[in-house]
């Protein structure tokens, strides 16, 4: 299973936000648990729902959508 089919966006769900499939644990949860210093064991802890498998779709998602973001540069 390709990692990125582990997130979904179902307006049903968390308003829409990308979230762990099966799961109301949206990206943005988890990013900003291990952003602020969480590890992926204290989540899983916390989480018992989640996966290794699901922290890496989180992290997959973010990058993806990082490549996707459309920069221009700002006038000299």
């Amino acid at each position: 299973m390709d990692l990125l089919e582990r997130i979904t966006i179902d307006p049903a769900v968390r308003f829409g936000k990308p979230c762990v499939q099966g799961t109301r644990l949206s990206v943005g949860d988890v990013l900003g648990r291990l952003a602020s210093g969480s590890t992926e064991a204290e989540l899983i802890q916390d989480f018992p729902q989640l996966t290794h498998e699901d922290v890496l779709a989180c992290l997959a998602f973010a990058a993806e959508r990082e490549r996707r973001l459309i920069t221009t540069c700002p006038a000299a």
